[in-house]
């Protein structure tokens, strides 16, 4: 089922809002079955421990979440680049032309796909349940977003986005490129500026990480989304 237009309009404000029961838990905090809340970090390094040491198994999980946030924030500053920062912030859907260049080629979605995998970065620092259900939703989410996209743009395009379509995978990427390149030119300040959340709070995880705090990457995880709305709003004034 395809998302409603409310749900495009105020995608973020939904998000923010996934995100922040993802790492409240209030199933966890209230009521019969309270307990004491732990992250998906310790408790993944905790599981790994019974097959290598933990100091090791830390270490593995703490490299592969900082993996998925670098893999989604490329993904995420590509695609922007070459969509353009003005069309990824729009509350309205837009169908200029079907963008043939950058991660484009190797995918339809590469901004979801960013986004899927910065969301498996960030789900360690939350409990276990609240990252299972942040994950499951976050997908829900995106996937309905699609659904939503993809008629607009085949209603506006035609043919040529029909063709797309069946050339190029909507989340699987593949290792060469589907379809030829075009002449379009990534934009990349506009991609930074979009994209300032993603690439702050991921520079953040691959310094900060290694101090194993995750207090301290929830609070970087704030002031990183609070920084990315201050650049978003200087950068549409300017504008």
């Amino acid at each position: 089922m395809k998302a409603t237009q409310f749900e495009f309009r105020f995608r973020l404000w939904i998000s923010f809002a996934i995100y922040f029961l993802g790492f409240w838990t209030p199933w966890l905090r209230y009521g019969s079955s309270a307990r004491p809340v732990s992250t998906s970090w310790l408790e993944l390094s905790g599981e790994l421990a019974h097959w290598m040491p933990l100091e090791t198994a830390s270490m593995l999980v703490t490299s592969v979440a900082i993996a998925s946030a670098v893999l989604g924030t490329v993904l995420r500053v590509w695609g922007t680049a070459y969509i353009g920062g003005p069309v990824v912030q729009s509350s309205s859907l837009h169908a200029r032309g079907v963008v043939a260049g950058g991660p484009y080629r190797y995918l339809r979605n590469p901004l979801y796909l960013g986004i899927l995998l910065f969301a498996l970065a960030v789900s360690i620092l939350m409990p276990p349940s609240g990252a299972a259900f942040f994950l499951v939703v976050s997908f829900v989410q995106f996937w309905r977003l699609i659904l939503r996209e993809e008629p607009f743009l085949e209603a506006q395009q035609g043919e040529s986005y029909r063709a797309y379509k069946n050339a190029v995978f909507r989340l699987l990427p593949t290792i060469g490129a589907r379809i030829p390149k075009s002449a379009a030119q990534p934009r990349w300040p506009q991609a930074v500026i979009a994209e300032s959340f993603y690439l702050t709070m991921t520079a953040c995880f691959a310094v900060l990480a290694w101090r194993y705090d995750a207090n301290l990457l929830i609070q970087a995880l704030l002031i990183c989304f609070g920084f990315s709305l201050v650049v978003r709003a200087f950068a549409v004034a300017k504008a």
